[in-house]
Formats: C-alpha cells, sequence, structure tokens
C-alpha cells in the first residue's frame, strides 16, 4: 500500500512507543495462540520499556520468540506456492495457484496478505526487541518500495536499532 504523503510523514514523526503500542496489539491474537498473553496495558508497558531500551525481561523474551514462530508459520504458508517472503511481495494474487472460484480466490488472497504482514510486522517487533535475525527482510521492503506503510514502520525499526548500536 502507497502512503499519502501525510500518512508517511506521520508514521515518520510519530512516538517510537505509540507506533510499537499498535504492532504489539495487532499481535494480541497471534501471540495468544503461542501461549503469550498481553493485554492493551502490557502492550504499552513493554512498547515504552523498549522505547527506553530497558534491558529485555522474560515477557520481551517470550513475546520474541512466539514472534519468530509466528515468522516461520507465515513463511511456511508463503513456501506452500514457492515463495519467499521478498517474492510474495512482487507476486500478484491471481498468480498463485490453486483457485477457480472467487471465494477460493478470496481465500487464498486473505491468507498471502496475512503471511506477508505478519512477516513484516513480526520482523519489525522482532528488531525492536533485539532480535536482527528478519532485518534483512524490513531492508528488502524499504528499497522496494519507501512509501509503502509496512516499509515505513520498517525503515523505523531499522532507524531505531540502528541508534541503538545494533
Amino acid at each position: 500500500m502507497t502512503l499519502r504523503p501525510e500518512r508517511g510523514q506521520t508514521l515518520a514523526s510519530a512516538p517510537l512507543e505509540d507506533l510499537l503500542t499498535i504492532l504489539l496489539r495487532q499481535f494480541k491474537r497471534p501471540l495468544a495462540s503461542k501461549g503469550v498473553t498481553l493485554t492493551d496495558a502490557d502492550a504499552a508497558h513493554i512498547a515504552a520499556a523498549i522505547a527506553a531500551n530497558t534491558p529485555p525481561d522474560d515477557q520481551r523474551r517470550a513475546i520474541a520468540d512466539a514472534l519468530v514462530a509466528l515468522i516461520a508459520e507465515s513463511e511456511a504458508v508463503l513456501a506452500q506456492w514457492g515463495l519467499s517472503f521478498e517474492q510474495a511481495l512482487d507476486t500478484p494474487m491471481d498468480a498463485l495457484p490453486g483457485w477457480q472460484t472467487t471465494a477460493e480466490f478470496l481465500e487464498l488472497a486473505n491468507e498471502k496478505s496475512n503471511a506477508e504482514l505478519r512477516i513484516s510486522a513480526g520482523a519489525a517487533l522482532l528488531l525492536a526487541l533485539g532480535d536482527d535475525r528478519h532485518a534483512s527482510k524490513l531492508a528488502f521492503m524499504v528499497k522496494r518500495d519507501p512509501t509503502d506503510t509496512d516499509a515505513q514502520i520498517a525503515a523505523r525499526m531499522l532507524t531505531f536499532a540502528h541508534e541503538r548500536g545494533e
């Protein structure tokens, strides 16, 4: 998704703590599926701790471990079509095999979109938590289309990690 100029400016200037809180809240249900319970208050507290660069605690480590698993699951979804994350971003929905009806197409499109979003947002959160194993995906997104909403988030997390000296 390409950003309107004001939206891109908002992501570039929004307080990091607010952006992290939103990302963490988006992962409440997926994290719960991995045994990590996160309330809105927890998300805000964790975001503040990350933004303040405080040392990780057990909850943050559990979130990072769950994100690693969620990203791997999403990569497996894309792999069923023979796609890496990077390839998936450049593959149009109608190029996916295995659909004949509109309903099947919409189901596959939703599955692909969700996998891409979980990988991009998960990689951003993981980097904010101090784990850079998927940072190359974030850099790819920024290089591919710096005006994309997810790329703007990726750029913020890459900058944050760089400023922390990672």
